[in-house]
């Protein structure tokens, strides 16, 4: 049996290269069909993991994944994979029919903007596309629980790939959506023709990018990760979820409790850690990390997140799901370069600091990156320090004006 299922992998790789390579689908769809009978959705991840360690490169796979998730739709319907209300997966779901009536309410307005003729004939159409906008904006927190939490579930069970392409994905929606704020904003200054052809223009690229994109972790990445991950994990999931809130269009029905926490004993510890300059006990150490005016995060030796502190105005979202897990896949694909460029720096001695300034939801942050070494002098990870220094700024300004 299990020589036929790796001849049926090997079949449906074989199938998927034509595919990149340039065949008609409509050629090889019928073939398809046949290959692709008993084949999970878990498979179809894996098969994908398989050909980008074999060096098909990621961005090619989410470049032409629609071409062959279009031969796979036939097949992927008809297996529909059902979450229990509050069930994680079931308010990712829930949230994806939210979007999708969203940019099709967004394509219907940029018609009916169109047909106004003048900005101010238009002005009650750009009421409703602020409405959508604020809508698209919140839900920034879907894609932070998708990349903070279940991603990194999915790679404890060897599921990297497919998170890497759709967090790719989420990055490309944000640019389509950072456009379209973008000229809603400035729309009074534009000739009303260029706005409307650009609003069309861009109403049209986000409902086919947001379609495509749900169509896939709705019919492959969601169903693999209800295939791999245990029960316990999904109760971690959730609890993780609630912590970092939903959109405001997340349905009430859809955040239903779904399952208790499971009652963990304490562990045992040792009362107090002795220093060279003083004593604490475990409280007082996580009571003082956590009153730290800065968000820290260590990253060891190897690369692996191993700690942040819950600081009460934490500026960069954290969750526990990233303990454990490669700082590299902590970061969108298109700035891994920058991340592993500072790591090397710090362990061949030739940086003792990495600092960065941006603007983030009109706050100055001030973002540090320092080696951690021993009294030898030995590496042994990285510690991340990132500080809101917008008032600090101000503070400034106003001494210089005395």
């Amino acid at each position: 049996m299990f020589g036929k299922r790796e001849d049926k992998k090997e079949a449906l790789k074989a199938l998927i290269r034509k595919l990149h390579e340039g065949a008609d689908p409509s050629e090889i769809k019928g073939r398809f069909k046949e290959v692709i009978k008993g084949v999970t959705p878990a498979e179809i991840a894996w098969i994908e993991e398989e050909l980008i360690k074999e060096g098909l490169p990621r961005e090619e796979v989410s470049r032409l994944c629609d071409v062959h998730l279009a031969v796979f739709r036939e097949s992927l319907e008809k297996e529909k994979t059902l979450a229990p209300a509050g069930h994680p997966i079931h308010i990712l779901l829930e949230e994806h029919k939210m979007l999708l009536r969203f940019v099709d309410e967004l394509k219907a307005i940029a018609v009916e903007v169109a047909k106004a003729g003048d900005h101010s004939s238009a002005a009650q159409k750009v009421g409703q596309l602020n409405t959508i906008a604020d809508h698209l904006r919140d839900s920034e927190s879907h894609y932070l629980r998708e990349e903070n939490v279940l991603f990194p579930y999915l790679e404890k069970h060897g599921i990297t790939q497919p998170p890497a392409i759709m967090w790719m994905e989420h990055d490309q929606i944000r640019a389509i959506k950072k456009n379209l704020y973008q000229i809603i904003g400035t729309r009074e200054g534009m000739p009303f023709q260029d706005f409307a052809d650009r609003l069309e223009e861009i109403a049209k690229s986000l409902a086919e990018a947001l379609s495509n994109h749900i169509y896939k972790e709705n019919n492959i990445l969601f169903p693999t990760a209800l295939e791999v991950v245990d029960e316990d994990e999904w109760k971690d999931i959730r609890k993780q979820f609630d912590e970092l809130g939903y959109c405001c269009f997340t349905p009430e029905f859809a955040r239903v409790p779904f399952m208790e926490a499971l009652a963990v004993p304490p562990k045992s510890e040792v009362s107090e850690i002795t220093f060279e300059t003083g004593y604490l006990s475990k409280e007082e150490i996580e009571a003082i990390l956590n009153t730290l005016p800065v968000d820290i995060t260590f990253v060891d030796k190897d690369d692996t997140v191993k700690y942040f502190n819950q600081s009460e105005r934490r500026i960069f979202v954290r969750t526990k799901a990233v303990i454990g897990r490669k700082v590299q896949r902590c970061h969108p694909p298109k700035s891994i370069h920058v991340v592993n460029q500072i790591l090397d720096d710090f362990k061949s001695g030739r940086r003792d600091v990495a600092e960065f300034w941006i603007n983030r939801d009109g706050k100055l942050v001030y973002i540090r990156y320092f080696p951690v070494r021993n009294k030898n002098g030995t590496y042994l990870g990285c510690i991340e320090v990132s500080q809101d220094i917008t008032d600090i700024k101000k503070i400034e300004g106003e001494k210089r004006l005395l």
